[in-house]
């Protein structure tokens, strides 16, 4: 039911899935897709009508007419703003928390290749993070290669905000592509030497037992002494993990005491459209917030470079150069998160222009480093 009172609209909105979103092609501009809601701005209602209904269960969300398309969602508890510095490895590997499997859902097409799942895991509040930090995970069984210990650790950047998909503080989510080993021979898959991590994960039901531990990790943390800064966030994949959290701190959530007002812009580099991750999210947010966000793609099996090859994130990276340059000279963070492979291109493309512009990389990177503006987290 929606009715008007005053200065205010108060929608009901039918909760879908990022995954029935994607089967009845719900992708359009006016729709705005958190990870387990689709949000539907109040144009997209009969206000006049008294007949609104879904046979979908319902949430009710209040806002002004002015700001309908770009309410921001209450989170809790604020007190996880009051830390003067980030969490750091509260568990250990020999000691770890167990948490529980709240929900796995595949993120991807039917034609991306291989499978990448968005993970929610409940940690009741006990092992808080910041944004751009990562948790380690201990999957089950020994380890091959010393009988009767636990596995090693497996880190995975975390891809939800400090307050998690369900804003209240309690669960932590994490983007993870399945790891499938093929043989060059035969070409079958090797299930012996399938990643076992990616796959426990991959495989959790609601309700599965995980051990955690951290958080770690300083290098990815998102800089907020000035809310007007520039971040160039520059992934492949499931490098895209922190860069969710952050976006949805800028644009989702209604922090107190943090307005974001500068320009975010992402670089996502993955195989074809069937790959791209949480591509509704930041679509949303290129239509809320078209001075705030920028939100670039590289198809390496849809897009030609200007030479005609393969479209790569450094090839995007080449053909924004010259602003990004100067965004950097002008004080703008600059990320990189994905398959250390991702590197070496990115940074030959970097070098090459800088040449062109008559600077030298070496010193730029130098200087780049000591004012904390590069920040890399490659796997």
């Amino acid at each position: 039911m929606a009715h008007a009172v005053g200065a205010q609209v108060s929608l009901s909105v039918p909760v879908r899935t990022d995954v029935s979103l994607r089967k009845s092609g719900l992708k359009g501009r006016n729709n705005l897709s958190f990870h387990n809601n689709l949000w539907v701005p109040f144009t997209s209602l009969d206000l006049g009508s008294n007949n609104v209904q879904s046979k979908h269960q319902f949430k009710v969300v209040c806002m002004s007419i002015q700001q309908a398309s770009r309410s921001k969602v209450a989170v809790k508890p604020l007190e996880l703003e009051n830390a003067q510095g980030p969490p750091l490895n509260l568990y250990k590997p020999k000691e770890p928390y167990t948490a529980t499997i709240v929900s796995v859902e595949r993120l991807v097409g039917p034609k991306a290749p291989g499978e990448t799942c968005h993970i929610v895991i409940d940690h009741g509040g006990n092992v808080p993070y910041w944004e751009g930090q990562s948790y380690g995970i201990i999957p089950p069984g020994e380890n091959p290669k010393k009988p009767g210990s636990p596995h090693n650790v497996r880190l995975y950047s975390i891809a939800s905000t400090r307050y998690g998909d369900s804003f209240d503080g309690k669960t932590a989510s994490l983007c993870v592509r399945r790891a499938v080993y093929y043989d060059p021979e035969t070409g079958k898959e090797d299930p012996s030497k399938n990643g076992v991590c990616s796959n426990f994960l991959c495989d959790s039901k609601p309700g599965d037992k995980i051990r955690l531990t951290g958080p770690s990790g300083k290098v990815m943390l998102l800089p907020e002494d000035d809310p007007n800064a520039t971040h160039i966030m520059i992934a492949t994949g499931t490098g895209v993990a922190p860069y969710r959290g952050y976006l949805r701190r800028m644009f989702m959530e209604a922090v107190p005491t943090y307005k974001f007002g500068g320009l975010a812009w992402l670089f996502l580099g993955v195989a074809n459209t069937d790959s791209l991750l949480y591509d509704d999210e930041f679509t949303g947010y290129l239509h809320d917030y078209p001075d705030n966000f920028r939100y670039d793609k590289a198809l390496s099996r849809e897009q030609k470079n200007k030479s005609g090859g393969k479209m790569y994130v450094q090839d995007k990276i080449e053909e924004y150069s010259d602003e990004i340059f100067k965004l950097l000279d002008r004080g703008a963070h600059i990320y990189f998160c994905g398959l250390k492979g991702m590197m070496p291109g990115i940074q030959d493309t970097l070098k090459r222009v800088a040449v062109q512009r008559g600077e030298n990389w070496d010193e730029k990177l130098s200087q780049l480093r000591k004012k904390k503006q590069w920040h890399v987290e490659v796997y």
